[in-house]
């Protein structure tokens, strides 16, 4: 490991309960408008589990004794379930996705949603949560905000925590993160050593700067994370990037075949980066067991990149919060 990153482990690795509630509260007082804070958490099909981050996140963290979070907002991707209504119910303010900027024309895509989202919420800090977490902790919020309100020069925070694989009624406690072992740690380590030292490179509980935000280009796919964490080395440099022991995340867990196209789009935003040169043919062909045998399936990859949000006129001239 460079010097560089032990270092930076050092000085910008910090658990949750380093800021208790008191001090954020406090610091965000201090802050006044740029200590806002904006929760995000895009959903598709999410109807078993978005109900209760919401419920938490505003129990904990929405009340008149503690402040901390100003807005909750779900961006529905087109749930055919009732994640909308279960989110809503909760508390949460509830758009849609096509219903955010619709003269662009949506795409499929986790990136997508997040980069939309920068338009429909006011907070002067964005925190990003999956959708499809269980046994949810406030913990998930508070902890990677913390060093954007007591730590002027932090730009971006990522959430790191024990990954465990839950399936078929067994629990491997370290089998989580499978695509971050295989794809996105060695393209790291090898590629941008710089940021070797991040736990959870591709988690999707992090929290940012508006400011950071609305400069970075957003992978509308799976690549966002790790384009994110790229992107803004190169912009504010390594010492401006941290992250927070949160815990244990639970979540639902992605079969072979959605792991591979994950990891397809990761290795094409990686590609990019490397050298912004055209991949020959940009998709993914895996493989299904059928009674005739071995049955191919293509896929696309994602190529496509939304610009930066100050790029956008709308958001430009959108009306003030």
């Amino acid at each position: 490991m460079l010097e560089e990153v032990e270092r930076w482990l050092a000085a910008r690795s910090w658990s949750a309960g380093d800021r208790p509630l008191d001090v954020l509260l406090d610091a965000k007082k201090a802050a006044g408008p740029a200590g806002t804070i904006s929760v995000v958490l895009p959903a598709l099909d999410e109807e078993a589990t978005v109900g209760d981050i919401v419920a938490v996140i505003r129990r904990d963290l929405m009340t008149p004794d503690v402040p901390l979070v100003d807005e909750v907002v779900v961006v529905d991707s087109g749930s055919r379930d009732a994640t909308a209504e279960v989110a809503a119910d909760a508390g949460a303010t509830v758009v849609r996705r096509d219903a955010i900027l619709p003269r662009l024309p949506a795409v499929a895509g986790k990136g997508e949603v997040l980069w939309r989202s920068l338009l429909v919420t006011s907070g002067e800090i964005v925190c990003f949560v999956d959708a499809d977490l269980r046994e949810f902790d406030s913990r998930f919020v508070s902890g990677i905000v913390g060093p954007l309100l007591t730590e002027p020069d932090v730009q971006l925070v990522k959430a790191m925590y024990d990954r465990p694989l839950e399936a078929g009624g067994s629990i491997v406690p370290a089998g989580g993160g499978r695509v971050t072992e295989l794809v996105a740690r060695p393209l790291l380590n090898l590629h941008w050593p710089r940021l070797a030292g991040f736990v959870q490179p591709l988690g999707g509980e992090y929290a940012a700067r508006r400011s950071l935000l609305e400069k970075l280009p957003f992978p509308v796919g799976y690549g966002v994370e790790l384009g994110m964490l790229v992107d803004s080395l190169a912009l504010v440099g390594l010492d401006a990037l941290g992250q927070v022991d949160v815990g244990v995340r639970h979540h639902r867990h992605q079969d072979e075949q959605a792991l591979g196209r994950m990891a397809a789009a990761i290795y094409r935003t990686a590609h990019l980066r490397l050298g912004r040169d055209p991949l020959v043919r940009p998709r993914l062909t895996q493989y299904g067991r059928a009674s005739s045998g071995f049955v191919p399936s293509t896929h696309a990859v994602d190529t496509v990149e939304r610009p930066p949000m100050l790029d956008v006129p709308e958001y430009l001239h959108r009306p003030a919060a």
